[in-house]
Order: structure tokens, then C-alpha cells, then sequence
């Protein structure tokens, strides 16, 4: 792994997502990201009992996928080694977090900029080995730094890259749906043309 656990710590966690003043997502923007994604996956009549968050960080998935999913399990995966001790998350990294099922639904928001070339490209892989309905992936790339985020409420120190660098290597396994949703390749759905991404 790229990014050394202890640079996950109390701090990282107030700063970007307990302080009022610096923090990069509230609760209720979290809330509206889960419930397009949640519409979006029932719409395309993918059934829904698996969940995993890897790199669930506060939890701040949780709830909202469970009340849209009632009747999945939810499976929370972090690297950090502070809030695994806090929280009880599972420890696990993006780059090779093993499971013996795949997920009907994986969740990967604001990780693989955190990690190198070599990482993030193996980590697109173990998501895909991981998946076999839909991933909402969020990742903060090149084109985003310079045009839509607020460099006062986002961590600068990652890995820039664009957003065609993501898509190349995501094409390999997943196809996008739009909205940051990718449907696994071999996943039983129809998409009609225009409801692709780029």
C-alpha cells in the first residue's frame, strides 16, 4: 500500500469530516449520494442482499444503504487503524480485501486517489474480482481538483490523475451507467445507449 495508515488518524477525521468549518461532505449530502445510487441500481432491477463499503471511513454509508436495502448485509472495510480500533471496522485495503462471495453492490468513495499508479490500477482490478452488480466509485481526479472542488474542504495530498486515466482501466471490467455507477460487464443488465456514461 501506497499510503501509510497512520496518516488516517483523529486529526484527518475531524478535520475533513467532523468539523463543521473544514469538513468535505455532511451527512445529509451523503444521505441524497446513497439514495441516487440506491434508485438508480432498483431501477435496474439488480437485486441487492451484499454490500460492501470498502474504505467506509466514519460509516457514514451505513445507514443510509441499509434503509434503502433493508435486507442486505452491510460489510465495512477500512485501512485506517484508528477507526478500525474505534469503530470495529474490518481491516482491509482496496488493493487486495479478499472475499469469498463477490458483492451485489460495492462502494469505493474518496480512496484510490490516495494511492499510487501501481495500487490504483490494482486496486480497480480487486474491485472488479470483489463485484458482480454495480460499484459507485468517487475518486477526486485531476480535472476535479482544478474546476469543482473546494480546495479549503479537500485533503491535497494524493494522486492526481485525469478522469480518462480511471476510465480506461475501468472499461477493462466494469461499464458506466453514469452517476459514478459501473455495472460489472457480465452483470444481467440491458443499458440503452444514452443512458451510458462517456
Amino acid at each position: 500500500m501506497s499510503a501509510p495508515s497512520g496518516r488516517f488518524d483523529k486529526q484527518y477525521y475531524e478535520r475533513f469530516y467532523a468539523d463543521p468549518e473544514t469538513c468535505s461532505v455532511t451527512g445529509e449530502e451523503v444521505a441524497r449520494q446513497i439514495a441516487f445510487v440506491a434508485a438508480y441500481v432498483k431501477h435496474m432491477a439488480l437485486g441487492v442482499r451484499r454490500v460492501l463499503d470498502l474504505g467506509c471511513g466514519l460509516g457514514m454509508m451505513q445507514a443510509p444503504l441499509l434503509e434503502n436495502f433493508p435486507r442486505a448485509t452491510y460489510q465495512g472495510v477500512e485501512f485506517s487503524e484508528y477507526l478500525c480500533e474505534e469503530l470495529g471496522w474490518q481491516r482491509g485495503s482496496v488493493v487486495d480485501y479478499r472475499a469469498r462471495t463477490p458483492f451485489d453492490l460495492v462502494v469505493c468513495h474518496d480512496v484510490i486517489q490516495y494511492l499510487d499508479d501501481h495500487d490504483a490500477e490494482r486496486a480497480i482490478d480487486n474491485l472488479a474480482s470483489l463485484c458482480r452488480g454495480a460499484l459507485y466509485l468517487g475518486v477526486l481526479t485531476a480535472e476535479d481538483w482544478q474546476e469543482n472542488c473546494d480546495p479549503q474542504r479537500t485533503d491535497n495530498r494524493v494522486e492526481l490523475r485525469t478522469t480518462q486515466w480511471y476510465r480506461t482501466r475501468l472499461a477493462r471490467h466494469f461499464v458506466s451507467a453514469g452517476g459514478g455507477v459501473f455495472l460489472k460487464s457480465d452483470a444481467p443488465v440491458v443499458l440503452w445507449s444514452l443512458e451510458r456514461g462517456a
